[in-house]
């Protein structure tokens, strides 16, 4: 049997459309636009100014505290300017605008394709490279990584758990990650298992994707305490609580964390950035982003600089479509709609969606008929209705009493809603009214 989480879940269509597209490589964009807050946590200070050249992999801005990261530029060039700019967020946000000259590396990153087996660092120094390095969670949540491998004491890490489950619709990119740099990844999970001290890791695939599957446990069959495991399809089985019930069978507390339970998460994409940051001191400066949708001519996995432009993404998965309604970084269930197709990707663009008109427009809202159909779909066990309702009421101290912040955005209350009531915009809006609050509470 194969295993899934207990709580909730739903099933929207897969629409894998670029799954058996290999990741291609992104041409050089004229200029980049790098956002400095791409992370959880502090913004980065800038450290160049205008004029200033910089190759592929310098440090443009550092990280201010423990919970934020390193930004790198990603091409070689001249800084045009210091400015804003309206990020996959929607919000305006500080960022290094970079003319691209040519294509230089700075000193001591190895550029070159060969598998390196040999882990050398200790774990404190492999902690310090991922820091300098400035990685973060590639599945969407950009958490500063080197946090996750920083153990608090009086905690214990038994397991890792790598999630491969790439659960939302439409998105292919950890998919071709596992395929094609798979070795890579795998060297990635080792390091990050040295880290942690631990002599386990689970690596949790969707059961949509055999042959990643069928990879994986051949390249682990000769690898002591690294397992592949087949998991039900059912989103969103690549949440971190739903993943760690799912392979573990254990289930992180109300307001907890995977710490609390003995588990650290990571992601496919992270375990490959980690493997290049400490065996080929490759600061993060490129992903692999998806391009997808039904319209699109050349649905594709683009290996893309970060600060790169949507719109480059975009021509090169054949063009922006004339029925386009929509642009969302991120996947349809939990990505959200760009302004612009100048948006740059960042660290957490895992895929560029466009949808046709036909498609954009939301059903008009109606009145709740309490069928509890969000309640039996949220993971988290919550209720969505009554989280709607206080955040339309106000009443602030409420919403936190229903642990509000336990929601996970997944959007499946919206997805179930028969009377299509934007569920997941309210309880946004609900979440950003409590953690003002919670915020004031601190600053007492």
């Amino acid at each position: 049997m194969l295993k899934t989480f207990s709580k909730g879940g739903v099933h929207p269509a897969e629409q894998k459309l670029s799954a058996g597209k290999a990741i291609e490589k992104l041409g050089l964009p004229k200029q980049v636009t790098i956002p400095i807050a791409q992370h959880i946590g502090a913004p980065s200070q800038p450290t160049v100014k205008k004029k200033d050249t910089v190759k592929a992999g310098d440090v443009i801005a550092t990280s201010q505290g423990f919970v934020s990261s390193n930004i790198h530029s990603s091409v070689s060039g001249t800084v045009a300017k210091i400015d804003q700019v309206i990020d996959t967020t929607g919000f305006r946000k500080p960022c290094v605008v970079i003319n691209v000259e040519g294509d230089e590396w700075a000193e001591g990153i190895d550029t070159r394709q060969e598998l390196v087996r040999d882990v050398t660092l200790s774990p404190e120094e492999i902690r310090q490279k991922v820091m300098d390095s400035g990685i973060v969670g590639m599945g969407g949540a950009t958490f500063p990584s080197h946090v996750k491998l920083s153990v608090p004491e009086g905690k214990k890490v038994y397991t890792l758990v790598i999630n491969g489950v790439e659960c939302e619709p439409y998105l292919t990119s950890d998919h071709r990650v596992m395929m094609e740099r798979g070795e890579e990844m795998i060297v990635g999970v080792r390091i990050l298992m040295r880290a942690l001290g631990v002599e386990r890791a689970l690596i949790g695939v969707e059961n949509n994707k055999p042959d990643a599957i069928a990879h994986l446990s051949n390249l682990v069959a000769s690898e002591g305490g690294i397992e592949v495991y087949g998991l039900k399809v059912k989103y969103p089985q690549g949440g971190e609580k739903q993943l760690i019930k799912a392979m573990l069978s254990r289930e992180v507390p109300s307001g907890g964390l995977p710490l609390d339970v003995g588990a650290v998460v990571h992601n496919v994409g992270t375990a490959l950035a980690v493997y290049e940051a400490v065996q080929k001191n490759k600061p993060l400066i490129e992903r692999v982003v998806t391009v997808t949708g039904q319209s699109l001519s050349h649905p594709t996995n683009l290996l893309a600089r970060i600060g790169t432009p949507v719109k480059d993404l975009i021509e090169a998965a054949g063009g922006l479509p004339e029925d386009t309604g929509k642009v969302v970084s991120g996947g349809p269930m939990m990505g959200k709609a760009l302004k612009s197709l100048d948006t740059p990707i960042v660290k957490g663009t895992s895929g560029i969606l466009v949808i046709p008109q036909q498609k954009a427009k939301r059903a008009p809202e109606m009145h709740c008929i309490r069928c509890s159909k969000c309640v039996t779909a949220c993971p988290m066990g919550l209720e969505p209705y009554l989280l709607k309702q206080l955040t339309q009421t106000e009443r602030y101290d409420e919403l936190e009493e229903n642990a509000l912040l336990d929601c996970m955005e997944c959007g499946s209350c919206s997805y179930t809603c028969p009377a299509h009531v934007p569920l997941l915009d309210y309880i946004r809006l609900g979440k950003s009214h409590v953690n003002q609050i919670i915020r004031k509470r601190k600053d007492k």
